[in-house]
C-alpha cells in the first residue's frame, strides 16, 4: 500500500511541477496585452500606471501574474477569486494560454520591483 501511495504522490508532484515550469510565449503575450489595451491603465511600459493605486506589473513574477489573472477571471464570489470591476471584465475572456503568455511577457519586461534572491 505504501508503494502505491508513494507512486501516486510522485506522479502527482511530477504533473504539478511540469505545469508550474511550463512558460508562456512572450510574443503572444505582447499581442494579448495590445488586443485588450492593458497599457491604457498600467502604462505603456507597464511600470507607469495612470493611477497610483494600479499596480506596476512589468518585471513581476510570472507565477504571481498568472495567479492574479486567474483570480480576477474567477471573480470575487468564487473560491480564491478576486473582485475588481475593471480587471474582472478584462480577465474573463482570457484562456489559460493567454494568461500564461501575458504572464511570461510582463515578467520579461524591465521593472522597478525589487527582487529578493
Amino acid at each position: 500500500m505504501n508503494k502505491i501511495l508513494t507512486g501516486a504522490a510522485f506522479v502527482l508532484c511530477s504533473a504539478v511541477s511540469l505545469h508550474a515550469s511550463a512558460g508562456g510565449n512572450i510574443d503572444s503575450g505582447k499581442a494579448v496585452t495590445v488586443k485588450y489595451g492593458c497599457a491604457s491603465c498600467h502604462g505603456a511600459d507597464f511600470n507607469s500606471p495612470i493611477d497610483p493605486t494600479y499596480p506596476r506589473i512589468a518585471g513581476q513574477h510570472a507565477d504571481y501574474l498568472a495567479h492574479a489573472l486567474t483570480a480576477y477571471k474567477r471573480g470575487g464570489d468564487a473560491m480564491n477569486g478576486r473582485s475588481h470591476a475593471i480587471m474582472g471584465g478584462m480577465a474573463k475572456p482570457l484562456t489559460d494560454k493567454d494568461i500564461a503568455d501575458v504572464s511570461a511577457y510582463l515578467a520579461s519586461l524591465p521593472g522597478s520591483l525589487a527582487r529578493v534572491k
